[in-house]
Order: C-alpha cells, then sequence, then structure tokens
C-alpha cells in the first residue's frame, strides 16, 4: 500500500477559459495530465479538488466553468471534493479520506499558487503530512505588477526549505 497520494487542485474550465486563461494553462495542463499518468500506472491515489465559488463567479457550483478541465477528469473511483474555502483541508472530508488509507504524503499540483495551493500546503502540514509541492504543476493569474510564473515562483520561495519542491518530470511515485 503506497503512502502517497496525488491531490490535483481547482483545475476548472473556468481557469482555462480562452479569453483570460492562468499563466503558461496549455503546460500546466500537459505536466499535471503527466502526473495523473505516473500516478495511476504506479496505483497512487488520486484526489481531484473543485472550488465551489459564489452566486455569479465563473466557478458557481453547476455552471460550466466549475466543471473540470476535460483533460483532467477523475477515472474510477477517484473522488472530486467540492470546497469552499481556499485550504481544501477546512471545508472538505480530505483529511479523513487521506486517513483512511494511510496517505502520509501528497503531492500537491493545480490552482491558484497564492491561494489555494498555498492555503492547503499549510493545511497538509498544519494536519503533519509530508508535502512535495510539484515546483511547475501550479499557477495563477497575473496582477499587482507580477506575472503569473513571478506569483508561482513566490510561492515556491515561501516553501522553500519547508517542504519537497519537484519538477513536474522528476516526480516519481513508488
Amino acid at each position: 500500500m503506497t503512502s502517497s497520494a496525488l491531490l490535483v487542485i481547482d483545475v476548472q474550465l473556468n481557469m482555462f477559459d480562452p479569453a483570460s486563461p492562468v499563466g503558461s494553462a496549455d503546460l500546466l495542463l500537459l505536466r499535471i495530465s503527466g502526473l495523473l499518468e505516473f500516478a495511476r500506472a504506479a496505483g497512487v491515489p488520486v484526489f481531484f479538488v473543485r472550488n465551489c465559488g459564489e452566486p455569479g463567479d465563473p466557478d458557481q457550483r453547476g455552471l460550466q466553468g466549475w466543471e473540470l478541465h476535460p483533460v483532467l477528469q477523475p477515472a474510477g473511483a477517484e473522488p472530486i471534493l467540492d470546497k469552499t474555502t481556499s485550504d481544501t483541508f477546512a471545508s472538505t472530508s480530505l483529511d479523513d479520506e487521506l486517513k483512511a488509507r494511510g496517505i502520509t504524503h501528497l503531492v500537491i499540483a493545480g490552482l491558484q499558487s497564492e491561494y489555494c495551493i498555498k492555503q492547503t500546503t499549510l493545511g497538509a502540514l498544519t494536519r503533519g503530512y509530508q508535502v512535495t509541492l510539484v515546483s511547475d504543476g501550479h499557477s495563477t493569474y497575473p496582477g499587482g505588477g507580477q506575472s503569473a510564473l513571478e506569483k508561482s515562483a513566490a510561492i515556491n520561495a515561501e516553501f522553500q526549505g519547508r517542504i519537497a519542491l519537484a519538477k513536474a518530470a522528476d516526480i516519481r511515485f513508488e
């Protein structure tokens, strides 16, 4: 039984809208697709997280933008956890699901770097999980005078020395 799981956060259609996609959207899809393939081949559990926005938000529950990207869909019984907070642990059963499966290590990828990726990583650390953040497997939108890449790099730098950071191509599931 593996003690690792892949956690794919908020890879929803609204984030890949051609009119306003997250930074490096196409590369992100490729990297996360590869991670899914490797995890599934190794028998590693995969958990998808989907943000449930407020009424009028592009990721409002039930709207097209709320759906997971068609390239990144659960297989078999892989769960989708619907959340209402930036920290997935705070508004879902993720902690219970991980404990029930004996998971102690999370590999985290998805969206958005400075919000749900950061807060879920902190939530995992608070609960004693080992974390590997896929350093090139998360993204966000530009803003505040920073590009999406700069914002993601800042999150990687913030976690440097506290968690493992690895590029998608270097992730190995056992």
